[in-house]
């Protein structure tokens, strides 16, 4: 046998091919357990020596939504505010602490990054990333729509959600269910023959 088996076109289309940026939404609300179950898909997605950097906070009342409110550009404030429930996507500056429990099998691994700060930085956003994009696909594999975001004043987020100074945010995302009816043109994408290389 090889491999372990691949997707549908059903699935394929609903997680890549039909899966679009959504800017508006339908109004029902989205429960806490869903949350629950996309981080518990989010979370098996690999990094660095499984340093799962990345902390999500799931702004869905309307006191956070306020709070969050003052932070948007002005081109994501309708949208964000409309969302059931917008995550933002930081990154825990001190991850390195918990090696010890999550890459056990080598308990040296918090010394490859304590009092390293570029190293840190580096491997905390990278990683972080990562994990934002696989949050963005579980969604979508559970059927709701996305929305991701890099306009909004960053030194307010860390301010208003993380005041401890430890954990940073890198993006911000809607999630929902979206309204095809105000999906833009999808716009075109490059070829394997311009983006890639095989060497």
């Amino acid at each position: 046998m090889v491999g372990r088996g691949a997707l549908d076109d059903q699935g394929l289309d609903l997680i890549f091919r039909k899966a679009r940026t959504q800017n508006s939404w339908r109004p029902e609300a989205i429960p806490e357990e869903l949350l629950r179950r996309i981080y518990d898909l989010a979370k098996f997605g690999p990094t660095t020596a499984n340093s799962t950097p990345a902390r999500f906070v799931f702004v869905m009342s309307k006191e956070g939504k306020e709070k969050l409110k003052p932070c948007l550009s002005a081109g994501n404030l309708e949208k964000t505010m409309a969302a059931p429930v917008t995550v933002i996507i930081g990154y825990d500056t001190r991850f390195y602490e918990l090696l010890p429990e999550l890459f056990p099998h080598d308990q040296t691994a918090r010394s490859w990054f304590e009092g390293k700060e570029a190293h840190i930085q580096e491997t905390a956003l990278r990683n972080g990333s990562l994990q934002g994009a696989y949050l963005m696909v579980a969604a979508r594999a559970l059927g709701l729509d996305y929305g991701p975001m890099s306009g909004f004043d960053q030194a307010k987020v860390n301010a208003a959600f993380f005041p401890d100074g430890r954990v940073k945010s890198n993006f911000l995302c809607n999630l929902a269910y979206g309204d095809d009816r105000k999906i833009f043109p999808r716009n075109p994408r490059l070829s394997f023959e311009r983006a890639c290389q095989v060497v």
